[in-house]
């Protein structure tokens, strides 16, 4: 048996996949917000509760080492410290959280970036199944991202293979420049645009409104003024930052996740936008939409091992 957690900006979900990677057991609650203590004791016991539902009802499957545990971060662990760097949970950084954990639990677990997990997931048995080089992109909280060829992840020195968040806006317009600051010292980084909380700033400045970006999407369907040049500018980011990656990367399909990731005009736009900035004559990357939805990130956490 394999237990996933996603550890998230928002929730923490945990879920037990089978062999053949179905879901056998999952549950979620909302992120502790701002405190490192109680997140531990939070994935401790998300993690305690899905060992227990396994132990009552598949007690076969309790033998020493029949079961990994994996955990998608919202950030890195550095490869020097040891200690979780960008993470946009900014309570996580400079924390031994691996360390933290298994003491707490007694036993080894697995970490990796959150886009990380999302990207294995939609590329093993997800949207992008049968593309070798697959980009997945996390449109929530946070923009982040992962690289997978021939469904492998690939993890480079840094640890930040596929974070195309922290590079600028391509081709900024004079009223973005130098851009919103970024929770990493930067001003103008992709994600201050391209996140739910940018999207929501955004629509601020323009309309002089609060909202979230959920209310934003279904006042642009309504045909109101503000929230559909909101959403106009912001899938033009989108294709110039993707833009980016694919001048670069050239890859095979793009598959995109989040809370974001469910604006169905994306899908239209953003592709017929593309050719505008990527250096070729016809864009053959696909641009989809993940299969597993937010369970990406937990099912592929769970494909860790």
């Amino acid at each position: 048996m394999r237990i996933g957690l996603d550890l998230g900006g928002t929730k923490i979900e945990v879920a037990v996949l089978t062999e053949t990677g179905e879901f056998w057991y999952r549950h979620r609650i909302a992120t502790p917000q701002g405190d490192y203590k109680k997140t531990l004791a939070a994935v401790v016991a998300l993690i305690h509760q899905a060992i227990e539902k396994i132990k009552n009802e598949q007690p076969d499957a309790t033998d020493p080492g029949s079961i990994s545990v994996g955990i998608g971060l919202p950030g890195a662990i550095s490869h020097r410290t040891g200690r979780v760097k960008n993470a946009n949970s900014t309570c996580l950084i400079g924390e031994d959280l691996q360390g933290d954990l298994e003491t707490m639990l007694g036993f080894p677990i697995l970490l990796a970036n959150d886009a990380d997990c999302f990207t294995l997931s939609e590329a093993v048995d997800g949207a992008a199944q049968g593309g070798y080089v697959v980009m997945g992109v996390i449109l929530g909280t946070g923009v982040g991202g992962g690289i997978a060829v021939g469904g492998k992840l690939l993890c480079g020195p840094n640890r930040i293979t596929g974070e195309w968040g922290h590079n600028p806006l391509p081709w900024p317009l004079d009223g973005e420049r130098p851009g919103p600051p970024c929770y990493c010292g930067r001003q103008g980084c992709i994600e201050t645009f391209l996140s739910g909380p940018g999207l929501e700033k955004d629509y601020l400045r323009v309309s002089g409104l609060t909202a979230d970006a959920r209310t934003i999407v279904q006042r642009a369907l309504e045909g109101n003024s503000s929230a559909v040049h909101v959403l106009e500018a912001y899938e033009d980011r989108l294709a110039r930052g993707l833009a980016g990656v694919i001048n670069i990367l050239d890859p095979d399909i793009i598959v995109l996740g989040g809370g974001l990731s469910n604006v169905a005009r994306l899908y239209i736009n953003v592709p017929r936008l593309l050719p505008r900035y990527v250096f070729t004559d016809h864009v053959e990357t696909t641009v989809v939409q993940a299969r597993h939805g937010d369970s990406s990130g937990v099912r592929g956490a769970a494909w860790l091992n």
